[in-house]
């Protein structure tokens, strides 16, 4: 069983590597920006149409406002890179916004930061893979036929990729990253080119569609409520701006300054791709609908639910490129591979998060545990999960899932530059070095203005998204948070439950006698070997106890135990309805009861077979007494096993399975260390 496990993992996430490698496993920036930075950049594939399918509520007039839209998401994104560029000098050991919190505002306010980033990464992942799928779906009639099924099976395969771990993956999600990257700005430069020099006129697809708007002439508050919600579907673009923060510790040295380098060209690329692309977006007329098949219009004539609505960024790149075009194609398939590979942002984050909050004990100790690959293996195994649950819940919709988006960010956002604030005053109250002081005062400011910009926006997000489903994000939230509080609570009381005292305890005092029972069902070679143990161990009262489940073999059992002459008293339990178990709990209990002080062992002769499918032949009765005793106080288990031939045999196997080597893996080592070929032709 083990070499038939073992080769399909080895084939699937690679040979296992050592713990002194982990240092081969830290990335440099031009890979660290698409591991941690994939899903604020891919993020303008969709945060623009967000906008749009937000605006077209009140018709195609309220396009106009798109670009103020814009340019205070552009603000704000300045403003969060700006404030974590901050964190991550001050905060390198990759705890983010987690640490920040919990070590400046309280360990609840900490809990509270985790719960948002680990619902957030669970929906990176949901939303990046939903809308990667609709993107390709637009030319692949296949996928959106079974878009459930298409974005389960990414999932497994962006798991398994991440399995081989961080660095390898990321070496594989670069290309495409940046292939994305240069599409989109050839697409602005060459659309502005056409606009501005050629004087061309570049129509989207949905140019001459005309959308029913469901509330017209929207005035007064109505329609500052519109422009907030559009701007806070638009603030999807900032999602992942902290996975840098978390992720410091992967990067090379110098840490904080590669992180704060590939934070600050991230801001700079998004920012440029999600503004060029609103502006194309107005330029080339496009129009876009949260229910096209009702709401937009072609000669009259409403669309229909046959309708597919394409993405804006497809409809530009059309406009632009012209449809069939190779760069529209290349374009296309970066965009859509890109989305697959935004979901990597979470993949990083999340399995490091959890490791820091098993060691914290909010989480189970399993996920501070690397794999084969020096990977969080069980951390990216659970965001799968979780992941592959909402895809299924919401049928991979990504505009049902997007509304359950960015409360979570916000959140962390806003109680991470709190904390910094306070960190500062902290710090400055001590500080006496003028230019430290300056410095400080400095990052202070930056972090206090986006600690409110982005207070601000929460409330603007919770307000505007509430009713359209962030009240599950929210829920999600809470269930976190209650989650880690419970396992906090148990790994606590069992600590305080098995910490050694200082002085003399109950449990270093010397019980004062021992009382040995051996279990005997047949007089065979286990059953004498644990006699002869328990003989070795020199117990103060040492009998052999049996159940009589069957007169005649009982019988037998006295008559072969007088024949042996065996000098141990052998004592034989009734058991009217056939059970084992019960009456040796119940007989073991007895002995306990008599005298608490006395410790009683019990040992169990059990033998040992060497293949799966042998267990099934056996009751497993010596298994079923363990699993009982384990709950009776003052009781000691000791199993004396005996390894059949079956086991010796698969001992020899695994022992030749270690010793293979695979063609070509083992080398004949350094050169100087080899003899040298003589040049004598006679030698």
């Amino acid at each position: 069983m083990s070499k038939l496990t073992d080769v399909p993992k080895r084939i699937l996430i690679g040979r296992a590597l050592r713990s002194d490698r982990l240092g081969e496993t830290l990335l440099p920036k031009r890979i660290a920006l698409p591991v941690f930075a994939s899903d604020p950049l891919s993020s303008v594939a969709y945060a623009p149409g967000e906008v749009l399918l937000v605006l077209s509520i009140a018709g195609v007039t309220a396009y106009h406002f798109s670009p103020w839209i814009a340019v205070a998401v552009v603000v704000l994104m300045f403003t969060v890179v700006a404030s974590y560029r901050q964190n991550v000098h001050a905060y390198p050991s990759g705890g983010g916004d987690y640490e920040v919190a919990n070590t400046n505002l309280g360990p609840k306010a900490g809990l509270t930061v985790a719960s948002a980033l680990l619902v957030d990464y669970v929906l990176t992942v949901a939303v990046s893979i939903s809308s990667g799928i609709e993107n390709l779906g637009s030319a692949i009639p296949f996928v959106v036929e079974h878009k459930v099924l298409c974005a389960i099976g990414v999932i497994v395969l962006l798991t398994l990729m991440n399995l081989r771990g961080v660095k390898e993956s990321g070496s594989l999600f670069a290309i495409p990253t940046y292939v994305f990257v240069a599409g989109v700005f050839t697409m602005i430069a060459w659309g502005a080119f056409r606009g501005l020099v050629m004087d061309d006129t570049m129509r989207a697809p949905t140019a001459d569609y005309v959308i029913k708007p469901e509330h017209q002439g929207l005035a007064g508050f109505a329609l500052v409520f519109l422009l907030l919600r559009a701007f806070s579907s638009g603030c999807a673009a900032l999602t992942g701006v902290e996975a840098i923060s978390n992720g410091v510790p992967a990067f090379r040295r110098p840490k904080s300054k590669n992180a704060a380098n590939t934070l600050a060209l991230m801001g700079l690329l998004a920012v440029t791709m999600f503004c060029g692309i609103i502006a194309l977006a107005a330029a080339t007329d496009v129009r876009m609908a949260e229910k096209p098949a009702a709401d937009l219009f072609h000669n009259g004539v409403p669309l229909g639910p046959d309708y597919v609505q394409n993405p804006v960024i497809s409809q530009v790149a059309e406009a632009v490129f012209g449809k069939g075009s190779f760069l529209f194609i290349v374009l296309a398939a970066a965009t859509a591979l890109v989305l697959f590979l935004a979901a990597n942002t979470a993949y990083n984050g999340f399995p490091l998060l959890g490791s820091i909050l098993a060691q914290d004990r909010y989480l189970p100790r399993q996920l501070h545990t690397r794999g084969d690959r020096l990977a969080f293996s069980n951390g990216i195994v659970l965001l799968a999960g979780a992941a592959g649950l909402l895809v299924w819940i919401y049928g991979a919709d990504s505009t049902r899932l997007i509304q359950l988006y960015i409360v979570g960010v916000f959140v962390s956002f806003t109680l991470s530059q709190t904390g910094m604030v306070r960190h500062w005053n902290r710090h400055l109250a001590t500080e006496q070095d003028k230019a430290k002081r300056r410095h400080m005062i400095r990052s202070r400011a930056i972090n206090a203005f986006g600690a409110f910009f982005t207070g601000l926006v929460l409330v603007v997000v919770l307000v505007t998204k509430f009713t359209h489903g962030a009240w599950v994000a929210l829920l999600g939230m809470v269930i976190f948070y209650a989650t880690m509080t419970a396992i906090r609570k148990h790994y606590d009381r069992v600590a305080e439950e098995i910490a050694a005292p200082d002085g003399p305890s109950d449990d270093s005092v010397r019980p004062s006698r021992v009382h040995s029972v051996v279990l005997i069902s047949k007089i065979h070679r286990p059953a004498l070997r644990a006699l002869a143990y328990a003989k070795l161990m020199r117990s103060d009262t040492l009998e052999a106890v049996s159940v009589n489940v069957d007169p005649a073999e009982t019988k037998a059992l006295r008559d072969e135990w007088e024949r042996r002459g065996i000098d141990v008293t052998l004592k034989v339990l009734d058991s009217p309805y056939r059970e084992i178990t019960r009456p040796i709990i119940e007989y073991v209990k007895g002995l306990r009861k008599e005298s608490p002080r006395d410790a009683v062992s019990v040992i169990i002769p059990e033998y040992v077979v060497g293949h799966w499918y042998e267990h099934l032949l056996h009751n497993q009765s010596a298994l079923r007494l363990k699993g009982r005793l384990l709950f009776t106080p003052g009781i000691m288990v000791t199993s004396v096993p005996y390894q059949l031939q079956s086991s010796e045999a698969a001992k020899r196997r695994a022992r030749r399975q270690q010793e293979w080597n695979a063609p070509g893996s083992v080398r004949r080592g350094p050169a100087q260390e080899r003899p040298r070929e003589s040049s004598d032709p006679k030698a």
